[in-house]
């Protein structure tokens, strides 16, 4: 099996749209291989709303889970709902080698998650660091010996919805121009956060000038920002 491109492990089911929407269709309209894990639907935290209205935590999770299916297919992934549970996100050592495991099943070259710091969301934190030791753990042979070991895989981080209160400062910024009406259709399933859609909109356009200042190509409209956690290693400055 060729290794994935690209595996984006959410922690609920809206941010891999917010966050990285562009980045994964435009993967896809290159023709590479995505495959989006959500860990939890936001169902407790995410999902005001619905509480109002008097809906069930079932039918909450019902209604989350069908918006984030339909933007995963506009946006052309497979997504998977792991349904572990919102505020607090819970990590037993059970789902950490779940995680090796899916790490392993698919070989990323790229895994894109959670940066390190959101003081607004402790499930954000948490994702992002149980996806690094899980990406850790799955290269070491002695873990889960029955199971093939992974590649070293590139390991990034979305921007989160305070970058300057989180300590975030991009490492990378992509042009998703191509990409960002994709981004705004998935955005528009998301009816239960829809005072998202226009902050996230302006954040791209944000990202994008910075894209264009940056790289001097007067091309970018629309961009996302990501950390990286591991150096570049080249031939060359990229």
């Amino acid at each position: 099996m060729d290794r994935l491109d690209l595996l984006v492990v959410s922690a609920h089911s809206a941010d891999y749209v917010w966050r990285a929407g562009g980045t994964i269709a435009k993967y896809v309209m290159d023709g590479k291989k995505v495959q989006i894990y959500c860990m939890a639907f936001g169902e407790r935290g995410e999902s005001a709303e619905l509480w109002k209205q008097g809906k069930s935590l079932d039918e909450i999770k019902k209604i989350r889970r069908a918006e984030s299916q339909k933007a995963a297919d506009i946006l052309g992934a497979p997504v998977t709902f792991l349904d572990w549970d919102d505020y607090p996100l819970v990590i037993t050592d059970n789902r950490l080698y779940e995680l090796v495991k899916i790490i392993r099943k698919f070989n990323p070259v790229n895994i894109l998650t959670h940066s390190y710091v959101d003081p607004f969301n402790i499930d954000h934190e948490t994702t992002a660091r149980v996806v690094k030791e899980a990406s850790i753990l799955s290269i070491a042979a002695g873990v889960l010996p029955e199971i093939k070991i992974a590649n070293q895989t590139r390991l990034f981080g979305f921007e989160h919805h305070q970058p300057e209160l989180s300590k975030f400062n991009p490492d990378v910024i992509i042009d998703i121009t191509e990409a960002f009406e994709k981004k705004k259709q998935a955005m528009d399933c998301f009816q239960t956060q829809k005072q998202l859609i226009g902050y996230y909109e302006k954040r791209a356009e944000l990202r994008g000038n910075h894209a264009r200042r940056i790289s001097g190509n007067p091309e970018p409209k629309y961009a996302e920002a990501f950390t990286r956690t591991y150096p570049l290693v080249a031939g060359e400055f990229l």
